[in-house]
Formats: C-alpha cells, structure tokens, sequence
C-alpha cells in the first residue's frame, strides 16, 4: 500500500483554492434581484472548516475571516435566501459524485435522526425528548436526517427539524421562532424521513434501497408505504417485534351464537406469532459467516441468517419479508432487519443491513468538521441555513477526497480538513484586535451575568409573592 501513495507538497499545493473554486460553483444560490449574500456564505463556509474552536459566529471572525460576528450572524439566522434549491443542488452532485466513484455499488439512502443538546426553551423545536447523543432523555432538539450512500462512503444530503407537538400546540410561540404556517403541523420523524426518500425520488436520484434504524422500521405503515411505492427497503427492527413464520390462515371468524354482532373484520384463525429474538435459538437458522463490509483493519465479517417471515400490521399478516438476523463472531451482538428485496442472497442482504454504520459516520464526520452541532441559532430560518451549510461544507470535502484519492487511496474526509487548515489563509490578530477581543468577551459576561441576576431575582420576588 505504500508504493500506491504518491500525494506530494504540488498535490496540496495546487488545491489551495480549491474551497474559493468551489464556493464559486454555488454562489448564484445566495444572490436575489437585489443583493448577494455569496461572499457571506464563503466566510461562513471557511469558518465552519477551519474554526479550531467552538464554531460559533464569534470564533469565525477572530480566527478565520475579516467579517463581523454580526454579519454572519444575519447571514444565517435573518438573510432571506432560499435553502430548498441549494439543498437539491447538493443532493444530485452528492449522487452524481458516489455513484461515479463506486461503479457496480448499490446506491442507498439512509435514514438516522440526531439530537443535540441545547439550554433554554428558546431554541426551535427545543423539548425534553430522547437524545442519542447523550444516551438519555434531556432538553435537545432533534434533527431527521438523509444521507446518499454506497458500499464503502456517504454524505448526508437533505434534513428536517422534528417540532414535538407542545411546539405545534403553541401558535405563538411558533410565530416568535419564525416556524412558517404550513410547518406548524405535528410531524413523526417517520412521516420527516418519508418525505425526504420522496423528495430525493422526485428529485430522480438513482438509489436501490432505503435503509434506516429501529425506530422507522417499527413503523409499519411505513414500511407498506414503502412497498406501495415500489421502493426496497432494509430496516432495523426491535429484537421483540412479532412475525409469523408460516403463513397464518385469515379469515372473518363465524358467529358464536345467536346473540352479538356478526363478525365482519379478519382476523388470523390459525396461527401463531412468535418475537424475532426467539428465532436465534432455532437449530434450522440457515447461519453464514459472511464479509459485509471494509473497515480500516480489513473486512468485517459476521454471522448472518436469512429467513422468509409476515410482518404484522394492525394485527394482521402483511406481504412476506426477508427477516435477516446478523450477529457478531463473539455473540456479543443481535441484530434484526426486514427487507423487502428480491434477492435471496444472503451476502447481499448481510451487507445491505451493515450499510447503516454510513449515515452514522456521515453524522459524526458532520459534527467533528464542518459543525453539524455547533451553532448559535434560535430560529427556524437559522437551524435550515446553518444544516444546509454543513451539507455544502461535507460535499467540498468528499469532492476534495476524490479528487486526491488517486495519490493516496486511503484518504479520509479527516485527512482532507487537516490538509485544508494548512493550506487555507488565517487570520494573524494584531496587539489591538486581542484587546478589543477581550473587551467584546468582559462584555458579553457583564450581560450574560446580569440577565441571569435579574432572573434570579425576578423569581425570587415571585417565590415571596407566593408565601
């Protein structure tokens, strides 16, 4: 592997504009009539790659660029350009690009939510709810998110904040966090990621499968609007989701005597539904050790068994299903799937199901280098602009990755963002410049301490009032 390397200092060297030339590939989507935002959105686009610290609006402007904190800031949270185009714009290069450099790839779109931790009750879509991140239910907002994905690299292309109903129950509090009428309507995270597949079909990107986690796979109506679609799916179950291994006899059940309502609805008459983890211990499991996928130490190989299933949706059987059990060589992990396709391979089917680790990746690589979690943003407007930011900043580096790829085949989007903060210009702070930053820092912190004294002491009056 190392006679394969070959990227040298001219390599770097020659991509040291590469950000300004790509930048300038979107500039048309941040003009209006009017005005344009485009070197904003370059100055923002900087800052979120290069920004070594907390990439907020205030680290961008000491670190990286010459424009105010200000500046930015009304670049994202008020400046009214429009993110929709912008986003499709990512979508088909995202897909153009992966499935150029991976020919003969099943292409897939992966679906996985993200919650980041957040203070207050200001920040949109903000509520005590389950976050992954932190492994509990805590004060977050949750983003649904949508990554184009094939056998070996994926970039996330399209998101939806999930608004919990207390939001769409409070018009007010919606109008003062800019949340447009049309989306002060409660939304699953199932029905977000449903009409971002149909957004991406619409759109007429290429993909084979759909894949997604538990929470959507125990969706079922889901999974049938999937179908009814024609779209192929691979989704994770909870290991005590019943399904019947033969198919069960169905059918209205006659009247039992003269009294009563005659049956109309069916139901299963024979038939017994049994939850998938039971199915581990079945001497007849078709069990394979199979490679699912590369990782940096070489192929991960698993155990894997397929077995032909009814799904049950609204206590009924639906269409068979492929079950995929998929376990580690130790045992120390079970994993369950439906899947809906027409193949019967079961390598095939094993790594379709592995494809989830992608999206997971892609929400990591968003988050430690182009600041998926890492804004200072209280409005609608602001969470849209600054993830169609980081969706534009994680193409520039996956198209970057490509582009050297050839002189070091192992490159990662990690290799890429430390190359880019070297060849990238900073700023050097002047003695004057440090000092007004300090100013700017005392300042924030008398304001910030005073608004939390006049708080306290705002309750502490109501606290009296009461007794």
């Amino acid at each position: 592997m190392e006679r394969a390397y070959n990227l040298a200092v001219s390599d770097i060297e020659a991509h040291a504009d590469a950000l300004l030339e790509f930048h300038d590939g979107f500039a048309d989507f941040f003009r209006s009539a009017t005005r344009s935002v485009a070197p904003h959105a370059r100055d923002y686009l900087q800052g979120q790659l290069l920004c070594e610290s907390r990439r907020n609006m205030n680290q961008m402007a000491v670190q990286v660029v010459e424009r105010n904190p200000q500046a930015l800031s009304n670049f994202i949270s008020t400046s009214p350009w429009a993110d929709a185009p912008l986003l499709a714009a990512i979508g088909q290069q995202a897909a153009e690009r992966l499935s150029a450099s991976a020919a003969g790839s099943a292409r897939a779109l992966l679906l996985d939510e993200s919650g980041i931790a957040k203070q207050g009750t200001a920040s949109v879509g903000v509520a005590r709810q389950y976050c992954g991140a932190l492994g509990k239910v805590d004060n977050c907002q949750v983003g649904v998110y949508l990554a184009y994905s094939t056998d070996h690299e994926a970039t996330l292309i399209d998101r939806r904040l999930y608004l919990p109903q207390k939001w769409v129950d409070d018009p007010a509090r919606c109008t003062k966090a800019g949340i447009p009428a049309q989306a002060q309507v409660f939304r699953t995270k199932a029905e977000l990621g449903l009409a971002m597949i149909q957004a991406a079909r619409g759109q007429g990107l290429a993909f084979d499968f759909v894949g997604m986690d538990a929470h959507y796979g125990e969706q079922p109506w889901l999974l049938s609007q999937l179908e009814d679609e024609g779209l192929t799916y691979v989704a994770d179950i909870p290991s005590n989701t019943r399904v019947y291994v033969e198919a069960p006899t169905v059918g209205v059940p006659p009247r039992q005597g003269p009294r009563g309502r005659t049956p109309s609805k069916p139901r299963v008459l024979d038939g017994e539904a049994v939850e998938v983890r039971h199915l581990v211990t079945e001497e007849a499991l078709p069990w394979q050790v199979l490679p699912v996928r590369d990782s940096q130490r070489g192929q991960l190989w698993i155990r894997c068994a397929t077995v032909c299933v009814w799904r049950i949706e609204d206590g009924l059987p639906a269409q068979p299903v492929w079950l995929i059990i998929r376990q580690a060589l130790d045992g120390s992990e079970t994993k369950y799937s439906f899947s809906n396709a027409e193949t019967d391979q079961p390598r095939r089917l094993a790594q379709w199901q592995a494809r989830r680790y992608w999206v997971e990746r892609a929400l990591q690589d968003g988050k430690g280098l182009a600041g998926l979690d890492e804004y200072q943003v209280l409005g609608w407007r602001g969470w849209h602009h600054h993830m169609t930011m980081v969706l534009l900043a994680m193409l520039f580096l996956l198209q970057l990755k490509h582009t050297l790829r050839p002189q070091a085949p192992m490159l990662t989007l990690q290799d890429v963002h430390e190359i880019l903060r070297v060849v990238m210009p900073r700023k050097t702070l002047s003695f004057e410049e440090v000092v007004e930053l300090i100013r700017q820092k005392h300042l924030n912190r008398w304001r910030s301490r005073n608004s939390y004294l006049k708080k306290q002491n705002e309750q502490r009056d109501e606290n009296r009032f009461l007794i």
